[in-house]
């Protein structure tokens, strides 16, 4: 049983401040052009949801104080949440969860490109991993999806664009609303396992489940977006949970399996393996191996069936989106602000070989046993984020389960400092 300090009237403060400030912005989504992706401005009736018409309109202003304080409020709930009723803690994220289900699509347009890839290879029997959508005759669509996407082939695993299919036959509003279901469903399931996980690691499982469910970036900014990367982190989260129970096998197929939904998810299998020491730790790599290549010869066979050597076109459009980035990177931004935006590229060559290397040492000490394998994963992670050529703040969602099952507190430190990068990076 886990003790529970005395309840602060700080810690209730901060749960009510993040509550107030998210259903401000959902409640005036539908009245506020800046809570809504460009290509959303103005907003569809038929796109607004059942909370249309409500709130207030949010000026930059206004929206930058609703984001401080969202932001000041996680920060303090997600140290102090040992201080609150796991009741109280789990009310407050499923409330949250459900408000931003409700609201129109928020602050991205992805949902829409997800639409889009889907209906290239169902409608007109092309493969979205080698075309964009522009390339095809949606004018439904076209409007919605970003401009700096509407020419990209998608990105996404084969797992995730397969899945897509099922949503084909139905309206674009009915697939932003099941996107957006997705995202909330993966995200409370995403909660769970960190619950429960974090009892195995002897952490306080109500402090991890409010670092998780009530953080902006996934909730406001994943679910609002309907964004992939929350069934990626689930099935991930699920994966890194039943191998803390050494069921290797099950693990290294749903590590493989949430690569195969977000190629980020890859990151986290070579700390695994390199955890695996002690008696038993080369039966324990083995299982982990096996699992990893039953799983991908499965989805390599799935994948060749839907696309046939498209996805191998993955890394070659992440490369080029990647170069594009620009200032939605931490470099980019800094270069710019000093007035050097030109240095962008030979700056990225080198932040790719800091990261490399970053990872490579990481690895090292986790392997020595120097180095818990869920922290190393998270600094990685870190490293990841800061030196990425391209940033959106969803992005950040990959480290806050990592940061929640660490009992590092500066992984802890830089998961809260990033989630407020991430909220500046719209």
């Amino acid at each position: 049983m886990e003790a529970r300090r005395p309840a602060r009237w700080d810690a209730r403060l901060a749960l009510a401040g993040v509550l107030a400030t998210s259903f401000l912005v959902c409640f005036s989504a539908s009245r506020s052009e800046l809570v809504l992706p460009t290509s959303l401005r103005p907003l569809p009736s038929w796109l607004a949801g059942p909370l249309q018409g409500t709130g207030f309109e949010l000026g930059l202003g206004a929206l930058i104080a609703a984001f401080v304080v969202m932001f000041a409020s996680y920060a303090i709930a997600a140290r102090s949440a040992d201080r609150l009723s796991a009741k109280t803690v789990l009310v407050c994220i499923v409330a949250l969860h459900a408000i931003v289900l409700l609201a129109p699509p928020l602050f991205s347009s992805d949902v829409f490109s997800y639409t889009a890839y889907a209906r290239m290879g169902t409608v007109f029997d092309a493969n979205p991993y080698t075309h964009g959508p522009n390339s095809f005759p949606m004018e439904a669509l076209h409007p919605l999806i970003g401009a700096q996407w509407v020419g990209t082939p998608t990105v996404y695993g084969p797992v995730f664009t397969a899945l897509s299919y099922l949503l084909v036959p139905f309206d674009i509003a009915a697939n932003v609303l099941a996107y957006k279901a997705v995202a909330a469903i993966s995200s409370l399931v995403l909660i769970l396992v960190i619950w429960h996980a974090a009892r195995l690691r002897g952490l306080n499982s109500v402090k991890a489940a409010a670092l998780v469910g009530l953080n902006p970036i996934i909730v406001v900014f994943g679910v609002g977006g309907g964004h992939n990367d929350l069934l990626m982190l689930a099935i991930l989260a699920v994966g890194l949970y039943v191998l803390l129970q050494e069921r290797e096998r099950s693990s290294g197929a749903l590590l493989i399996t949430a690569t195969a939904v977000k190629l980020t998810a890859g990151l986290l299998l070579p700390f695994a393996f390199a955890a695996r020491r002690g008696i038993g730790a080369g039966a324990a790599r083995r299982g982990l191996l096996v699992g990893a290549c039953a799983g991908a010869a499965v989805i390599v066979a799935l994948a060749y069936a839907f696309f046939g050597t498209g996805p191998l076109h993955v890394l070659a459009t992440l490369q080029g989106i990647q170069a594009e980035g620009g200032e939605h990177s931490i470099a980019g931004f800094l270069l710019k602000a000093v007035g050097l935006p030109g240095l962008a590229h030979p700056v990225s060559v080198v932040l790719t070989v800091v990261f490399a290397a970053i990872v490579a040492w990481l690895l090292h000490r986790v392997w020595i046993g120097e180095l818990d394998w869920i922290t190393g994963a998270g600094w990685a992670t870190v490293a990841l984020l800061c030196t990425t050529g391209f940033l959106v703040p969803w992005y950040v969602a990959w480290l806050i389960p990592l940061a929640a099952l660490s009992s590092d507190r500066r992984l802890l430190g830089a998961a809260i400092i990033l989630t407020g990068v991430g909220l500046t990076t719209l």
